[in-house]
């Protein structure tokens, strides 16, 4: 049943026509053009709210409007031509020049380059280029990304190493392309230095003569890209803002890209699922969807959900993000995408209730991102799940938070130090408060925001906390984006639909691999030979290691009693730094009466299964069998086929209920019938047979 709307097409203002052709930004004009919305499968009796509407018929075409802006283009006035030549004098008389910003356009890339070089010199520091981009043919340069002189830091084995390091990992960067008009275009602007500033160019006249050039050049060409401007009195600096948190920032073609894109997969996947966030002015703010393959995914690994906004915090092409869980082999699996106008807390809001009204899951524990916006996003719609920070994220900002540091090699040495091989509160709290004052970085605004926040990134802190492996405890280890492989800086909306499937092609590929991959034993112990019998071949291979490490554990002593509870203290061989082997001590506290054993190093609540420490103590006690309550079953082979005849009660009044149940229940028979050609053999005999079955049901009703 498809309940749908007609929506009046809003009038489309002339000011905001000419702000998009001034700062020849790639926001579709079409976002403005309402066409029919609909939503599918609302419940029965509902009517959709116009706010947050599926479309099966969005946007008119970006030919039309094009008409439409080619008409109102033809009015360019005298007098206007006059105003501008007055405003472009005055320009030029200032001697400050405005701070790079997105959208700003240049007849060629030296001259972007001299504007850049000029507004430099003018803060205080000295500009290199950090990356160029070529034409194979022609050997036409036509991207390019200019930074900061401090950014990044030099190799070890660089020729001039025993020189001291200038560089501090500053962040101030300019990425721009030359678009389609063959004028350079700003597409991604940080400001922010890590240093500072003062540099001043020694060659002051010859310098202030080449700015005033550019400045000429810069401003005739965002003169002529006005138009009938918006407002002769506004600032360059407010016409160059970046596109309205209010509406989703796409190119030319992208909205109609999208939705044949969701067209076409609702005709080849009946459950897949979309949603389209509209403002008040009918223009196209934020986008949910998720397949089949997610939504089915969901109902298995909904306890730990990883919130990736890695995209859309990084400045990246498309503003996208990603709903992450694990699946029972230990890989990640989507959970559903979104596109989002911004990072505010009204679109991370809008995009979690989406996901939680389809999926009508709260998972136990969330890990983001620090970010405030989706902080509070996501207390407001899962107030009850634990929301952590990834400390893997934490881990990769250091160089560009504390880069600029005086001692920033042994800062970082101390920080790593307190994050990671501390294993009690007492131990973190001293070893931070070492750090910052023996450093002199007590007033640090990053490190106190984080140690404020210690609770919910610190390992030592979460010992009780479940993460099933989407978060890590151990230095090195980082979750992959999803989509890592296909989703770059500069990748366009159009170029990341296409590889959509593709990318989902090869993880339902890489699982399916997994489950016919046979196991091997690698000691006689007892506890390996039980859990693989149970376990999936990646989570049993994970969980091997920690059995091989028993033997760096050379010592388990029996440290207190009290009464069934004893606390046994495990010595193992380490690798510290420089490859040096050292012994380390690990608490581990055991009852005996029912049979409970928790390692301060947290192994299980991280990762899903015991540690080498526990498990040595429960070896200590003549225990040969794991208690059952440390094999858990999202592990297990056949977790999906018992928790779905767990889950196997539906409303017989629900149809959309019915469908969910049914595609879970085949897609699990599909699965398991890829295994092997036997198994397909055997599951397509089983799938004709029961769609005859189902046909006869009806012809004995008849």
């Amino acid at each position: 049943m498809t309940c749908s709307m007609e929506m009046l097409e809003s009038p489309v203002e002339p000011q905001r026509r000419r702000l998009n052709r001034l700062t020849k930004r790639s926001i579709p004009a079409q976002n403005s053009l309402p066409g029919r919305i609909s939503r599918s499968n609302p419940p029965t009796g509902s009517i959709p709210d116009r706010d947050q509407v599926q479309a099966s018929a969005y946007l008119q075409t970006d030919e039309t409007h094009e008409r439409d802006e080619a008409d109102h283009d033809a009015v360019f006035t005298q007098n206007e031509q006059r105003k501008s030549e007055h405003q472009e004098e005055e320009f030029v008389e200032g001697k400050e020049f405005d701070a790079p910003a997105v959208g700003m356009e240049f007849d060629s890339y030296d001259d972007a380059y001299n504007y850049y070089n000029c507004y430099a010199n003018e803060v205080g520091f000295r500009v290199r280029v950090k990356n160029s981009w070529f034409k194979r043919r022609s050997k036409e340069k036509y991207g390019a990304v200019l930074c900061c002189s401090s950014q990044g830091f030099k190799r070890v084995n660089d020729a001039n190493r025993v020189r001291k390091e200038t560089r501090t990992g500053c962040p101030a960067m300019v990425r721009m392309r030359q678009v389609d008009s063959k004028r350079w275009r700003v597409l991604e602007v940080t400001l922010d230095h890590n240093h500072s500033l003062g540099y001043k160019s020694v060659k002051r006249t010859g310098t202030k003569r080449k700015c005033a050039d550019s400045s000429i050049k810069l401003y005739k060409a965002r003169v002529m890209d006005v138009g009938n401007s918006v407002n002769a009195n506004s600032t360059p600096k407010k016409q160059f803002q970046s596109s309205s948190p209010d509406v989703l920032n796409l190119r030319r073609g992208d909205s109609s890209a999208i939705y044949n894109y969701f067209c076409r997969m609702q005709l080849t996947n009946p459950n897949f699922f979309y949603l389209m966030d509209i403002n008040d002015e009918g223009q196209l703010r934020n986008v949910f969807w998720a397949d089949g393959f997610s939504r089915v995914s969901c109902s298995y690994f909904n306890d730990v959900v990883f919130i990736d906004n890695a995209y859309i915090s990084g400045k990246f092409e498309i503003p996208l993000v990603t709903l992450v869980g694990v699946n029972h082999h230990g890989q990640t699996t989507l959970l559903g995408c979104g596109l989002l106008a911004g990072e505010t807390v009204e679109s991370y809001h809008w995009l979690l209730k989406a996901w939680f009204g389809l999926m009508k899951c709260s998972p136990q524990t969330i890990v983001t991102d620090r970010c405030k916006p989706l902080e509070a996003a996501v207390s407001q719609v899962f107030p009850r799940s634990h929301h952590r920070f990834s400390v893997a994220h934490i881990m990769r900002k250091v160089p560009e938070k504390l880069g600029g540091l005086v001692s920033y090699d042994d800062v970082r040495k101390a920080f790593t130090k307190a994050v990671y091989e501390t294993l009690k509160v007492v131990d973190f709290e001293a070893a931070w408060g070492f750090m910052v004052h023996s450093f002199g970085i007590v007033d640090n605004e990053w490190l106190r925001s984080l140690y404020e926040d210690r609770a919910r990134w610190t390992p030592v802190y979460l010992i009780d906390t479940f993460f099933a492996g989407l978060a890590t405890c151990r230095p090195g280890e980082s979750l992959s984006p999803f989509f890592e492989r296909y989703v770059h800086k500069q990748t366009p909306l159009k170029e990341f639909l296409d590889k959509y499937e593709l990318a989902l092609h090869r993880k339902h590929r890489e699982e399916t691999l997994a489950e016919s991959e046979s196991l091997t034993l690698k000691t006689k112990c007892s506890f390996e030979t039980q859990l693989s019998r149970v376990y999936t071949r990646e989570m049993f291979k994970k969980f091997q290691v920690e059995v091989e490490e028993m033997y760096s554990c050379f010592s388990t002593t029996q440290v207190h009693v009290d009464g069934p509870l004893v606390i046994f203290l495990v010595k193992e061989r380490v690798q510290g730094e420089s490859n040096r082997r050292e012994v380390r001590d690990f608490e581990v506290l055991y009852n005996r009466s029912v049979g409970e054993v928790r390692c301060i190093c947290s192994c299980f609540n991280y990762y899903g299964y015991l540690c080498r420490h526990a498990l040595c103590v429960l070896n200590f006690n003549g225990v040969e069998e794991i208690p059952l309550r440390y094999v858990l079953p999202r592990w297990r082979k056949d977790y999906k086929r018992v928790h779905a005849a767990d889950n196997g009660f539906v409303d017989g009044a629900d149809r959309v209920q019915r469908f969910d149940q049914l595609y879970k229940g085949a897609l699990g028979v599909v699965e398991e019938g890829a295994v092997s050609l036997d198994r397909y053999k055997v599951a397509m005999q089983v799938l004709e047979q029961s769609l005859d079955r189902v046909h006869s049901v009806e012809e004995k009703q008849e």
